[in-house]
């Protein structure tokens, strides 16, 4: 072969693998979150067993990966209440039939609903004025009859919200509500069912005395769920363990028709959590680490909980927990929940950082019960959270999709986790 070819060759041949070793944690981690967001996992929520669906697929990428499985099984079982939306999800307003996730949500804890509301409207004034509201309730009372309230809350001061933001549930226990808001529409997840229907419908929404409603509502009782637990033994016998940790549960399907993806809560964190187990099984560990993809956290930190009192390992065997959620960008740098607890690992975090340049900064933040990692704080175990910022700013909405993940950092995270990890197991 003519030197310049040759040369040529071995240039495009280091280039190809600079490249590969760039763009591969990205690629796998790419290729499990949009796994993770698509229609086939129904949001990873209650309707259709979408959590279920989600943790035997990350079962199967724990196995693949080389992780074992730290009992028979990689599951850990429990059950939970949750109230969930399988069928009918139908709202119409002027005879418009809205759009749900965009032009309305139902209270997580709505009932079954068929009717046509027609409502008397309170303002966010009257709705944080003690005398008219006890003189609202009172009517009802006294009338015998269910009442529907609009309480309109549209182009309120911030202040005004803080102190309305507990009366859409109050009036639910006693009459239909609706709430008309130029507010953010964003979903979560509740165990049990108010006595009456609460809705909220964007402003951009004509509303004026009545619309018809048609909503499925069925509370389970006793939902079995299941975390993800997988085991990377250390290369020489030791008790010492390190945990990472991400839920991988979010808000599952509002109806028929709609589904929430939870790219960046928390089909990120899975990701960045897979793909540093791919990273860590390739070496040689001077500790044990074990991976855990938690179930129900946004029930309410329900799997983790679970875990702390039914451990697979003693929890004074646990060096450090480190938790991920919100992992889908970067550009502004990291959080770190619970950095003013454990300045030493903080510093460690930083130093890695800095010394190879990879994220723009990393923010300290206090204790906060925000995540998983908050149920092993309390029991004493040294726990960090971290979570990306930048630019995507969708959060329990239906535009928290795949596409609108940037992936910008996923390289420098991995990287950095992998390397703080290691860093803690010396």
């Amino acid at each position: 072969m003519p030197k310049g070819i040759r040369i040529l060759a071995i240039t495009i041949l280091f280039s190809f693998q600079s490249w590969s070793q760039q763009t591969l944690p990205t690629a796998y981690a790419r290729s499990v979150a949009q796994r993770l967001c698509s229609p086939d996992f129904h949001g990873r929520g209650y309707v259709k067993k979408g959590d279920s669906l989600a943790s035997a697929y990350i079962a199967e990428e724990f196995r693949s990966i080389g992780l074992k499985p730290l009992k028979k099984t990689y599951f850990q079982e429990f059950s939970h209440n949750v109230n969930t939306f399988p069928g009918k999800m139908i709202v119409i307003s002027e005879g418009d039939t809205l759009i749900p996730g965009e032009d309305f949500l139902v209270d997580p804890a709505c009932p079954t609903v068929k009717l046509v509301l027609r409502f008397k409207r309170l303002t966010a004034a009257e709705a944080i004025n003690k005398a008219v509201m006890q003189k609202v309730m009172a009517e009802v009372v006294n009338s015998g009859r269910t009442n529907t309230f609009l309480l309109d809350l549209r182009n309120v001061s911030a202040d005004t919200l803080k102190l309305v933001n507990d009366i859409p549930e109050m009036l639910a226990t006693f009459a239909h509500t609706v709430v008309w808001t130029n507010q953010k529409l964003t979903w979560s997840v509740a165990p049990d069912q108010l006595s009456y229907p609460l809705l909220q419908i964007n402003a951009n929404v004509p509303l004026n005395k009545e619309i018809m409603v048609d909503i499925e509502a069925k509370r389970i009782q006793g939902y079995h769920s299941r975390n993800v637990i997988g085991y990377l033994p250390a290369s020489r016998r030791t008790k010492r363990t390190i945990v990472l940790s991400a839920h991988y549960d979010h808000l599952g399907r509002m109806g028929n028709e709609t589904y929430f993806p939870g790219a960046n809560d928390n089909a990120s964190g899975t990701a960045t959590l897979l793909s540093v187990a791919k990273e860590l099984a390739k070496v040689k560990r001077k500790v044990n680490y074990l991976f855990i993809a938690f179930a129900g956290e946004e029930a309410g930190l329900v799997g983790s909980k679970y875990f702390i009192d039914n451990p697979w390992i003693p929890l004074k065997r646990i060096r450090f927990l480190l938790n991920l959620d919100i992992m889908g960008s970067g550009e502004e740098g990291i959080t770190v929940v619970n950095a003013t607890k454990h300045p030493q690992e903080f510093q460690l975090l930083q130093k890695i950082n800095s010394e190879a340049q990879l994220l723009t900064q990393i923010k300290s933040r206090g204790p906060a019960a925000n995540s998983d990692h908050y149920w092993f704080s309390e029991k004493g175990v040294p726990a960090f959270f971290i979570y990306t910022m930048g630019p995507n700013k969708n959060y329990h909405d239906i535009q928290d999709t795949y596409e609108n993940l940037t992936f910008a950092e996923t390289n420098d995270l991995i990287q950095l986790i992998t390397e703080f990890l290691a860093g803690l197991s010396n």
